[in-house]
């Protein structure tokens, strides 16, 4: 009889539940009228004198056991609807960290959603070309001097295919197959056989625009630009430099005026508070008619800039290696943004 109020108790202490009935039936399981300890306590006149004291002392063990036990199931109840009343169900959740992305997506965005704004869409090619797309149509013909100014990757069973050296060739696709007017930019990967320096990059980030259209002119191609830097550099102010590119006529470098107000921007504009940003330049007609544009109908210009060099002027980044050696320290000061 002791072993079986032992085992008894083992049970009470063992039990669980979060349930308001079923915490009533355990109490009147065993403490009930009609409960097990009432029915021990009726035996107890049978027990033999001798056992008397033992088995006194293991009824009380378990109806201490099962009124602690009701008593902390009903407490731990209580205390979970008092906190569920008390709960303020309209707060928002813990918020989880956004993860970073690479400064060179995060700029390359935001460069897409300025120009946006102003009506341009994307354009996408091949990052392995041909000839024609690379160089001829964009009236650099065979054995071009202008050739030399960009070290080129052949396809080694085919050299007359190459890893593209810039986005422009995305754009003649892109002329080839749709009629102005056309509003567009070119991002992606382009690729120079450069050994300059231990900082140069086989492989980096280029983006272009184009505008065709009747009566595009130089003006038009200032007011973009001088909207863009002040969309993305918070600057307005620019410069254009006459330079050379095969495929504009006339063809200009982009300097922003970043000003002088920081070491760092003497440090980085060389003390003269310009940078340069880009190049661009008005469309060459010879461009036009190897996509079957009429230069007499249409006109228009183009931009192109290192997304790269965008983003060390934007955050400041002291070495370009930095952007490929994946070290999360550096990567994750980049939140992830939406445009």
């Amino acid at each position: 009889m002791i072993e079986q109020i032992k085992k008894h108790i083992q049970e009470v202490l063992a039990y669980q539940t979060q349930d308001t009935a079923e915490i009533e039936a355990f109490r009147i399981k065993y403490l009930g009228k009609k409960g097990i300890l009432n029915d021990l306590f009726a035996q107890f006149k049978n027990v033999p004198n001798d056992q008397k004291k033992e088995f006194g002392q293991v009824i009380n063990e378990l109806k201490n056991a099962a009124n602690q036990k009701v008593n902390d199931l009903k407490e731990t109840l209580q205390n979970e609807q008092d906190t569920a009343l008390t709960m303020d169900l309209t707060r928002p959740g813990e918020p989880f960290p956004m993860g970073s992305r690479h400064p060179i997506n995060i700029v390359k965005n935001r460069i897409i959603s300025i120009f946006e704004r102003i009506g341009f869409t994307l354009s996408e090619g091949p990052e392995i070309e041909d000839d024609w797309h690379n160089f001829t149509a964009l009236n650099l013909p065979q054995h071009h001097p202008a050739r030399d100014m960009q070290d080129t990757f052949f396809i080694e069973k085919n050299p007359d295919w190459v890893l593209r050296t810039h986005t422009s060739s995305v754009q003649i696709r892109h002329l080839e197959n749709n009629r102005p007017p056309l509003r567009f930019l070119s991002p992606g990967r382009v690729y120079r056989n450069e050994a300059i320096s231990s900082r140069s990059h086989m492989m980096f980030h280029q983006i272009e625009g184009l505008y065709i259209d009747k009566d595009v002119s130089f003006a038009d191609l200032r007011q973009t630009l001088s909207y863009f830097t002040q969309e993305l550099f918070g600057k307005s102010e620019i410069r254009l430099r006459p330079s050379f590119f095969p495929f504009t006529e006339p063809s200009a470098e982009v300097d922003v005026y970043w000003g002088l107000e920081t070491e760092a921007d003497y440090r980085m504009t060389k003390g003269t508070g310009w940078l340069e940003i880009m190049g661009c330049g008005m469309v060459d007609p010879n461009v036009l008619k190897n996509v079957n544009i009429d230069p007499e109908e249409f006109s228009g210009y183009a931009f192109g800039m290192g997304i790269e060099r965008i983003a060390l002027l934007l955050y400041q980044i002291g070495d370009i290696r930095l952007y490929t050696e994946n070290d999360i320290r550096f990567l994750k000061q980049f939140k992830a943004e939406l445009f």
